[in-house]
């Protein structure tokens, strides 16, 4: 009798403990942590986690400043009296670095990292980028709001539950590398066209009708730059241009005309033959025949023709005398020149 007794005494405190354990941790587990049971109405007063929110300002600002990545679960909660028994199966304990190392290999593999995001379809630029223990990633922004909605932790992709969350940075290094990437290629290509733009306008191209237009371009602008830097009254300076070409003429004539000494009888001699060898028997002014010493006369000739006197110059041309004459009065010149080759010249009457 007494040992029945005994029996049933241990056996309902046993019962007791375990319902004292199963009752915490349904109390940790089931209610929110933070519902104070003192108040009849179990309304949650939320405790403000001052440490933890510390922490994490302190994190991210030291996670901008270095990039550095942290788990972002907080630490879980100590186990309940239930657990502790055995009574209740344990929570899995926390993912070390080197796992999250080889599930972050697992989704650089799979190419989550640079595809968009899975929840709002964008990529990944500057926004902070949480890596799940189930190897996915998304934007945090996004993760939080599917939580919020659809009101339990479960991976979007892969319905995983009770999964942890890393801050990682990979999205952000790899859009900075684009970027300066971008930037170097637009520097190099701005570099390049400019050498090229030099190279245009100092080495001509090889094909013939790209560089006939090379010249002409060359041409046009020496032309515009001559325009461009003479004086404004373009009159005036194509008088003066006028001016100056007359004057460099006269002082070229009048040097020829010192120059030219007259020829002596040998001289004389040899121009008659020359002309006899040309055989030219009109005259250059009048175009008709001419009557020498050294032709025949024709028998058709007309006294007229045969008195009217020829003259030989010094360049070897021959010329009817008043024609010549005729020809020095309507000259302009001080010492005319000769009307077929205009050179400065002596006559002899033949």
């Amino acid at each position: 009798m007494a040992m029945r007794k005994g029996l049933t005494s241990k056996a309902s405190n046993k019962l007791v403990l375990n319902s004292a354990a199963f009752q915490d941790h349904i109390t940790r587990s089931l209610l929110h942590p933070h519902f104070l049971l003192s108040d009849p109405f179990l309304r949650g007063k939320r405790k403000a986690p001052r440490r933890r929110v510390a922490e994490e300002r302190g994190l991210q600002t030291q996670d901008q400043q270095e990039e550095r990545e942290y788990v972002l679960d907080s630490a879980p909660p100590p186990l309940t009296l239930a657990q502790k028994w055995g009574l209740v199966a344990s929570p899995a304990g926390r993912i070390t670095e080197d796992e999250w190392t080889r599930v972050k290999a697992r989704s650089v593999q799979q190419g989550d990292s640079a595809q968009p995001c899975a929840i709002c379809r964008e990529e990944f630029c500057l926004q902070p980028q949480v890596l799940l223990s189930c190897s996915h990633v998304f934007h945090r922004a996004c993760l939080q709001a599917f939580e919020r909605f659809s009101g339990r932790r479960c991976c979007p992709m892969c319905r995983k539950e009770q999964y942890e969350i890393r801050v990682i940075h990979d999205a952000a290094r790899l859009f900075r590398h684009q970027c300066a990437t971008r930037i170097q290629a637009c520097w190099r290509g701005h570099l390049a066209r400019k050498r090229y733009r030099k190279l245009r306008k100092s080495v001509w191209p090889k094909d013939k009708r790209l560089r006939r237009k090379f010249f002409e371009a060359k041409l046009q602008e020496l032309n515009d730059s001559f325009v461009r830097y003479c004086h404004t009254d373009t009159e005036a300076f194509l008088t003066d241009i006028n001016r100056s070409l007359s004057s460099s003429r006269r002082v070229f004539q009048q040097l020829e005309r010192k120059h030219v000494s007259e020829p002596q009888e040998s001289d004389w001699d040899r121009l008659q033959s020359q002309v006899v060898q040309r055989g030219v028997w009109d005259c250059p002014i009048c175009l008709t025949a001419l009557c020498s010493l050294s032709r025949p006369t024709e028998a058709g000739a007309s006294s007229h023709q045969q008195g009217r006197r020829t003259v030989l110059l010094s360049c070897s041309h021959l010329f009817h005398q008043l024609c010549l004459e005729a020809f020095e009065a309507f000259s302009t010149e001080r010492r005319p020149s000769c009307p077929l080759c205009r050179s400065a010249y002596h006559k002899k009457l033949i």
